[in-house]
């Protein structure tokens, strides 16, 4: 028996689930189990159903590797399950977990502690859309609080067309935001056993980093090293660290943020459970940081060891 079948033991890796993000989360899934089996490691693939906590009770796991992305996966509501169950989990808790999903809430807690997020508003039905361009300006980018993958999103030009971005997020989420939009480069930090990974730069074709830009084109372009001066890219990634933290981050996630053309970092938005497809971030960073796949999903397994 190999070094690592005795450390973890039984692995059991979730991916699918039920959320919009389901897609990402087989490919990331297959990704994460191939990595992780090519280590040595005990580990079995589960594509989570509503039937899930029967099918780890039944499976005697010793703990999971959980790669589900989006509602049902990355909101607190398996990692509540599985403390019910007592098996260790990768990723954050409960409570980090669900502030996380939530956007409005994360804002929330960053303006609170005084860290730097672009101004925003709540849209509803009956919201006056004159008076939100009026105080945020355009464009705005307007969003579903609780999708991932940029599901649901539109960047708004047009004073004219906030009604309709809201409802098109409103199918994907009751609670919808405007949000003012920055101009600049965008930054993304994974995280990893409470250290920053390298920045990676994301340039795309588009407007925005919409899911066809992040998952499907080839056009879209990643720069590790990220180009910045080590003491501006040391601050972000603290920076990145601290906005990890502060919603109570724990284990591995990543922190997209952009730097604006006066060169001020702006935080966007953290990700619990972070793509591992082949054009995913993470994976990126951790190569850089001279780690193969299978090492970072390895590593990522050793944060349920503490």
């Amino acid at each position: 028996m190999n070094d690592n079948k005795k450390r973890f033991g039984k692995v059991a890796v979730l991916y699918g689930g039920w959320s919009a993000e389901r897609p990402v989360s087989l490919k990331s899934g297959a990704q994460v189990l191939q990595g992780l089996l090519a280590a040595g490691v005990d580990a079995h693939g589960i594509d989570a159903g509503r039937d899930i906590i029967d099918v780890l009770k039944t499976g005697q796991y010793d703990r999971v590797f959980n790669i589900m992305h989006g509602r049902g996966g990355e909101d607190g509501v398996i990692q509540g399950a599985l403390e019910l169950l007592g098996i260790p989990y990768t990723g954050c808790g409960v409570m980090a977990s669900a502030i996380s999903m939530d956007k409005l809430i994360t804002k929330r807690l960053w303006l609170g502690t005084g860290l730097p997020t672009p101004n925003y508003r709540v849209l509803t039905a009956t919201s006056d859309f004159g008076a939100v361009v009026a105080e945020l300006g355009l464009p705005l980018m307007v969003k579903p609080v609780k999708e991932g993958s940029s599901i649901g999103m539109t960047k708004v030009k047009e004073a004219n067309q906030l009604a309709d971005a809201y409802k098109k997020a409103a199918e994907f989420c009751p609670v919808v935001i405007a949000e003012q939009w920055i101009t600049g480069q965008e930054f993304t930090a994974g995280i990893l056993a409470n250290e920053p990974l390298p920045l990676i730069r994301v340039e795309v074709p588009g407007e925005f980093y919409t899911y066809d830009a992040k998952y499907i084109s080839n056009e879209t372009q990643y720069h590790c090293p990220c180009g910045l001066a080590p003491e501006l890219e040391a601050q972000l990634q603290q920076l990145a660290l601290t906005a990890f933290q502060t919603v109570g981050g724990s284990g591995w996630g990543r922190v997209d943020m952009m730097l604006d053309n006066a060169q001020r970092p702006w935080l966007i938005e953290v990700n619990t459970n972070p793509g591992m497809t082949d054009h995913s971030l993470v994976p990126m960073a951790a190569r850089q940081a001279g780690m193969s796949f299978s090492q970072l999903v390895v590593k990522v397994l050793e944060t349920t060891l503490v």
